[in-house]
């Protein structure tokens, strides 16, 4: 199925739009690309993967946020790896952005 994401900065109370998102797969020689993105003014990619077809294993999620969070910030990246398990099912990780901190969780 597809993989999206959406950004809020939780600080700023808005939407996080203009961070660059990588997505790579876990395969027997290492992390590949699999897919790419620029949040869009809500802050979300509804499509990581493009033509690429989710399947079983572990994904890893990188956001570039130093520049959105600018020179100082504490966290330039923040990288999320998760298990897709049922590739049928949509996966959408979210995350929430503070200038010192972050979280995410399973979304719908």
């Amino acid at each position: 199925m597809t993989l999206s994401t959406h950004i809020l900065d939780i600080a700023a109370g808005r939407p996080g739009k203009g961070i660059v998102v990588r997505v790579e797969a876990f395969g027997g020689d290492g992390w590949r690309p699999v897919g790419a993105g620029t949040t869009d003014e809500d802050g979300r990619i509804t499509d990581l993967l493009g033509k690429e077809s989710l399947v079983r294993g572990e994904y890893r999620l990188t956001f570039d946020v130093g520049p959105y969070l600018g020179p100082e910030a504490f966290y330039p990246e923040v990288v999320i790896v998760f298990r897709v398990d049922d590739p049928s099912e949509h996966h959408h990780v979210p995350l929430l952005l503070g200038p010192y901190g972050y979280t995410t969780y399973r979304g719908s």
